[in-house]
């Protein structure tokens, strides 16, 4: 009882930021299953392409190597030689593990035994790790910053003792359980708190980091946030790598003493998950535009999707458009907000719509 009521203290006096990014995003859910009733046809195709970026991301984060590019071949059957088979193994159990999970997810539960199979599954082409799959660790283990060369560049904090671990995660398992039936709290702040006590625990050998990802992403399908499958969690977390080390240190570093604090977490949590729906309802929204564009308004648009910028002058030139058509072109698109201007007269550039985190 101890850690149930540990668990609720960290989710109570939540400051006013965090309600509004929750507020934010639950508004973007909305519109966005909305949008997915009258354009299903825009979502077609979505799902692949983020399978395998969020296998590619989900790896690299751990130290992998494979490019997107390099999983696209994987997947359609050719051999990546100049890779170690370790990381092929990686991205293998991780494409076909995510991939069922977003075909399952409406007859999957959480619980231990759904948390031992998901990771029996993703490692079930690892060799180095046949012999623990899909059972808690019986060694200690520690968490370590991984750089962009699969280096090791520092201890972010000390885990659970492998002793502890059954007792600590039979106790998450069933705070979550109880806590998202009774709705004692928001879901995403549920969903939160679980995910980074699971990092702390560290319940497994290997594996971890890459299984908090397949779980973040079932436990938000199954919540209601049905963009998951269109915008990869993962590749939004590899760009952000640095902050999300920060965030589990800055809050873990705080567990089991006086003031535990899971803000830093969630603001880096929140954050990724509002960028993600935003991309979502942005691309959902884009394909409905789309549709109203004329031929040659596309042509536009998709040009200015592959640069940085480009002045009206070099549309126009590469892509064949009349330079008046063009001109009407960035107009639409601007009051569309599909892309922005940028500077006045002869040095006025266009460039599709940018938001950050």
């Amino acid at each position: 009882m101890a850690d149930i009521n540990r668990f609720d203290q960290r989710l109570e006096n939540l400051p006013s930021g965090i309600w509004a990014r929750v507020a934010r995003i639950d508004e973007l859910k909305g519109r966005f299953v909305a949008g997915a009733e009258l354009g299903p046809q825009a979502l077609k195709g979505l799902r692949r392409s983020v399978l395998v970026t969020s296998s590619g991301a989900s790896t690299r984060i751990e130290g992998a190597k494979l490019s997107d590019e390099d999983v696209e071949k994987m997947m359609r059957g050719i051999d990546i030689v100049k890779f170690a088979n370790r990381d092929k193994q990686e991205v293998q159990g991780y494409f076909e593990l995510l991939q069922n999970v977003f075909a399952s997810w409406e007859d999957l539960s959480l619980s231990e035994g759904t948390i031992k199979h998901f990771h029996q599954e993703l490692l079930k082409y690892v060799e180095k790790d046949k012999l623990h799959r899909g059972e808690y660790k019986h060694d200690e283990n520690k968490v370590e910053m991984i750089n962009e060369a699969g280096e090791s560049v520092g201890l972010l904090f000390d885990t659970t003792p492998a002793y502890l671990t059954p007792k600590e995660m039979l106790e998450l398992v069933e705070w979550t359980q109880g806590a998202l039936e009774e709705k004692r709290f928001h879901t995403l702040l549920i969903i939160g708190n679980f995910l980074v006590e699971f990092l702390n625990i560290h319940p497994f050998t290997d594996g971890n980091g890459r299984l908090s990802r397949i779980l973040t992403n079932v436990l938000l399908v199954k919540a209601g946030y049905a963009f998951m499958p269109y915008v990869s969690h993962e590749k939004l977390v590899e760009g952000n790598k640095p902050d999300y080390y920060l965030a589990l240190r800055s809050s873990q570093r705080t567990f089991k003493a006086p003031g535990e604090t899971v803000v830093p977490w969630l603001d880096f949590f929140l954050a990724v998950l509002l960028k993600q729906a935003q991309t979502a309802v942005d691309l959902l929204s884009a394909a409905t535009i789309e549709r109203t564009l004329s031929t040659k308004q596309i042509v536009v648009w998709q040009y200015l999707q592959s640069k940085e910028e480009a002045t009206p002058g070099e549309v126009a030139s590469q892509t064949g458009v009349p330079r008046p058509t063009v001109n009407q072109a960035l107009g639409k698109l601007v009051r569309l907000k599909m892309v922005e201007k940028i500077g006045l007269g002869r040095a006025t550039r266009y460039r599709k719509q940018r938001r950050e985190i």
